[in-house]
């Protein structure tokens, strides 16, 4: 076999090419991150074999950095590698005491790592191209966030301008209240606004739901208000409904898109009742290729979500933690998954109360559910099925 070793960085990528036997066939070299100092590398991997299945190609995990040169790699059809960091590092340390870390150094661990008999699996086309929704899943989960904090500041704003129409409504987060708060956007507006010109308003954008005496209502009220008059405020509550326009049509946008994956992927994980186009999404986008992991516990504990453990001795620990390592986006997608699905499954429902009743915290039960809801999933993608409910 030919083992390749590519340590990544922005710029340049530094790399090491031996044979499984030892011997060094090209010391640590380095090449720029453009496509000549791609086919470079190509070159030199190529002539050291030309059966392109002896070739295995290892780099680390880092981020966008190694996107580029990962595409290319599997473009190429090479078997490629993506190696967790700190596997590495503890691998580097295993081999000498010494701290040595320089990047050719790493580049020839990285090799090292493919010649010993560490438990790797090579990075598939499918998962490369699983990338696409990961990518649109946490952009997605970013946008949603930022909606989040601009709608603190709607209720933020709306307790300074006009307290009162919090306890008028259900939410001030609906159509038509962020309708009106852009056209009158304090107490005082709302109080000298025309009454048939608030009642249209009202009217239209509610479908029929706000009539004359909804209106007559909100502009009492305005009368009587200890809202602050600030012109200053209005313009940052007018500027922020805007802003939250938008970021609902791009999250609108996002989730077409990835419904478009989704329905190409046809995962099983749909048919689980209370896991939506998001959710589910986003669990199959961080977990990739399910063949990379041997069973559910080692999704669990890439989620995060196994419980830590500590021995020495005799010394065992009964209060271990969640690790709360490996990918969040993952951790928070079977979280809030599991929530739903226990609202809607009667099965885990059952499972949830029976920790419940156990005398677990209920974030400690949902994490029990988490776990079964992952061992479930797990099955499904390996055989494709479709969840049956129970009656």
């Amino acid at each position: 076999m030919i083992l390749v070793g590519i340590d990544v960085a922005k710029d340049k990528h530094d790399c090491f090419i031996m044979s499984s036997e030892g011997e060094v066939l090209y010391k640590s070299f380095t090449i720029a991150n453009n496509m000549e100092g791609f086919n470079e590398l190509y070159q030199k991997i190529s002539s050291t074999s030309d059966d392109l299945s002896k070739i295995k190609v290892g780099l680390e995990a880092t981020g966008h950095y190694s996107y580029n040169i990962l595409g290319y790699l599997l473009d190429k059809g090479l078997t490629t590698f993506v190696i967790n960091p700190l596997h590495t590092s503890l691998y580097r340390k295993s081999l000498s005491l010494r701290k040595t870390k320089t990047d050719k150094v790493d580049s020839h661990t990285i090799a090292s790592m493919l010649m010993s008999d560490v438990n790797l699996k090579s990075y598939s086309e499918t998962l490369y191209h699983n990338e696409e929704l990961k990518s649109l899943t946490r952009y997605r989960f970013d946008k949603v966030k930022e909606r989040a904090k601009l709608k603190q500041s709607i209720s933020r704003l709306v307790t300074i301008l006009f307290p009162e129409l919090e306890k008028l409504v259900s939410t001030l987060h609906m159509v038509s209240i962020y309708a009106l708060l852009s056209e009158f956007p304090s107490a005082k507006a709302i109080a000298n606004a025309h009454l048939t010109k608030l009642t249209n308003l009202l009217y239209e954008v509610s479908k029929g739901r706000y009539t004359r005496e909804t209106a007559i209502m909100f502009r009492e009220s305005a009368r009587n208000s200890i809202g602050s008059y600030m012109p200053a405020k209005s313009l940052e509550l007018k500027h922020t409904i805007k802003l939250i326009g938008e970021l609902d049509n791009e999250i609108e946008e996002i989730e077409a898109e990835i419904k478009r994956i989704m329905d190409e992927i046809n995962s099983p994980i749909r048919s689980i009742p209370g896991i939506g186009l998001a959710m589910g999404a986003m669990i199959v986008a961080e977990i990739g290729d399910f063949s990379n992991f041997d069973s559910p516990d080692k999704i669990l504990a890439y989620a995060g979500l196994s419980p830590s453990t500590y021995q020495s001795g005799q010394l065992y620990s009964t209060h271990a933690k969640m690790e709360k390592r490996g990918s969040r986006y993952l951790r928070y997608a079977l979280f809030n998954a599991t929530k739903f699905v226990c609202n809607w499954d009667p099965t885990f429902s059952a499972y949830l109360a029976k920790k419940r009743a156990e005398g677990k915290h209920y974030n400690v039960a949902i994490s029990h559910a988490a776990k079964k809801l992952v061992r479930v999933i797990y099955q499904l993608q390996k055989s494709g099925q479709s969840y049956i409910k129970a009656a």
